[in-house]
This record gives C-alpha cells, structure tokens and sequence, in this order.
C-alpha cells in the first residue's frame, strides 16, 4: 500500500512539473518558427506568394494551431511513450534522437564524477571528524568552507583560462576532435577533452561530501561502542573505519539523489566546455526557444530526478519497516 500511495504521488506530481515545462517556454516573448521559417524561405521558396501558405504548414507541422489543451495532452502522452516531437532550431531531426545522442556524453561525464567525488568526499570528511581539533581537519574545512562557495561554471572558466589558454595543456572545447569508436586513439582524444570538465564537477562537489560527512560521523565518534572500544585501546584503522561504515547510510541516500539531479546539475559545465551533452543542446534549445528540444530535456531531467527519489523511498521501507506501517500504524 505504501508503494501504490508513493506511486500514485509520483505520477501526480510528475503530471504537474510537465503542466509547468509545458507552460514555461510558451510564455517567452519570441516566436522560434520565424526563425526556421526564414531558413526555408532563404532556401527553398523564391516566390513571396508562397510564404503565408509555408508558414501556416509550419504552424500546423508543430501543431501550435491547435487548441493549448490538445497539445499539452500530446506532450503529455509524448512524455509517457518518449516521442517528444521534431526540433525547431535542429529541423527535421527529432527530439528523441538528438536526447538519445546526447544522453551517453553526459552519463560518460555525470556517473564518474558523482561516484568519485561522493567516495573522496566521504572518506575524507570522516577522517576530518576523526582528526577532531587537528591541523589536518582544519585545512579540510577550509577547503569545504572556500569550495562551497565557488559555482562549477566560474571554475570551468578558470580550467579553461590556465590549462587550455594558459598552459595549453588540455582543449577548451568540445568532447572530441575525432569521430566516436572503440579505438585507442579515440579513448585518448575522449579522456584528453573529458580532463578539465570532469575536474571542475570533482573539485567542486567534493566538498559537500566532505561537509555533510563530517556532519554525520561527528555524534558517531561520541557514541558508546566508540568510547569503550578507546579505552581498549584498539587501533584508530579500525575505530576509523567503524566510524565511516555506520555513517555511510544517510549518504548513500544522498548519493541517490544526486545521480538523479546531477544531469541538471552539470548542465552550466557543459555549457561552458561546449561538451555535447544534454546541458549543452538544453542551452542551443534555451537560446532559439526551440520548445520542443527544452521540452524534452527537462522531461528527461524531472524523470531521473523524481526516479531516484522514489527509488530512495523505496530503500527506506526496506531498511526501516517502520515508515512502511506509518510509525506502528
């Protein structure tokens, strides 16, 4: 029952954040079929006479002549099934394969990062709670505290301004120079554009791992098992690794999570590298109000995000049955 209630919770809300991707781009004053409008004309049609009559194929293409009503509930049935439509900036090309083109990239660079940093961040923030009032906790965080602070995008810039511009040691741009196989020499090129971005998300989301697991691990360290096991005098390797193992279940929540939001997360990285993930079409999308394209990024976005935290739910009532029956319930 809990399950079918979380589920139809999902549905509605997920329903609801559609209505609002729906609505949002309709609302901006510009309109993206005079643009490809203009293409056409520039390359198809020399007779004026012609141009109402494309342009009202055009609309009819798309479907924005009909009633707002029946497109949202086209969109809404296209979001359930994966068929978002053509894109206008990118005509004829369908949505669904620009997505799908897309999509590898910014799981090739989303996954490795998020795994990296969450395992980093949580080692070396429990060793800060550990290394209590020590030299070695306060420089961690002072570099928690600093990182917060500092947006992935203005970091990406400053890679790119020392190692790319400056340095000349890595590309500023781009995820290849050379088309995708399984060759060494494209795994080289690939790892050699795929540095500086990876980086700029490591270094940055680090530190809240840090943050967050020194937060938890602290009251563990003043715990019963941890004091009587002191004064046994057993060795700090395994207190410290007591300490990180039971502390480890809030973020392994967090860990959920932020595989679901990451996408949306690095968006502004791959923006800024020209890395030709789904942040990097979304701001192509963004800048020629191609609403299909937007569209169906955000659906894919809201999708994961909403999918990890119902699957976090889900963990819950199988670590906690409790929740399951409402507290006893």
């Amino acid at each position: 029952m809990y399950v079918i209630e979380k589920l139809a919770m999902f549905v509605f809300v997920y329903i609801i954040a559609l209505l609002i991707v729906f609505l949002l781009p309709r609302y901006i004053p510009a309109n993206p079929f005079a643009t490809l409008l203009g293409r056409i004309i520039s390359q198809y049609i020399w007779t004026p006479e012609l141009i109402p009559e494309v342009y009202a194929r055009v609309l009819s293409y798309f479907a924005v002549d009909k009633p707002v009503y029946e497109q949202f509930l086209t969109f809404l049935k296209g979001a359930f099934v994966g068929d978002f439509g053509i894109s206008i900036s990118m005509f004829p090309r369908s949505v669904s394969d620009i997505i799908m083109m897309a999509l590898p990239w910014t799981l090739a660079l989303m996954v490795p990062a998020t795994i990296v940093s969450w395992t980093l961040g949580n080692y070396i923030g429990a060793y800060a709670s550990y290394k209590r009032g020590k030299t070695a906790e306060k420089i961690i965080l002072g570099y928690s505290f600093i990182a917060s602070f500092i947006p992935q995008y203005w970091l990406a810039m400053m890679l790119i301004f020392v190692f790319a511009y400056g340095l000349r040691l890595f590309p500023a741009f781009g995820g290849s120079s050379i088309p995708p196989s399984l060759s060494l020499s494209f795994i080289t090129d690939f790892l050699w554009h795929y540095t500086l971005p990876f980086l700029s998300i490591v270094i940055i989301s680090i530190a809240g791992w840090m943050r967050s697991m020194r937060f938890v691990a602290t009251p563990e360290l003043g715990s019963d098992y941890i004091q009587f096991s002191e004064s046994l005098g057993t060795r700090d390797g395994i207190l410290f690794r007591y300490v990180l193992r039971n502390s480890l279940l809030p973020q392994v929540t967090g860990l959920a999570l932020s595989l679901g939001s990451a996408i949306a997360g690095q968006a502004l990285v791959e923006a800024v590298f020209g890395y030709p993930g789904l942040g990097y079409y979304l701001q192509m999308a963004i800048g020629s109000i191609d609403y299909p394209l937007i569209q169906g990024i955000f659906v894919i976005l809201i999708a994961t995000t909403y999918l990890a935290n119902f699957l976090v739910d889900f963990i819950y009532v199988i670590i906690d049955p409790r929740i399951r029956i409402g507290g006893g319930r």
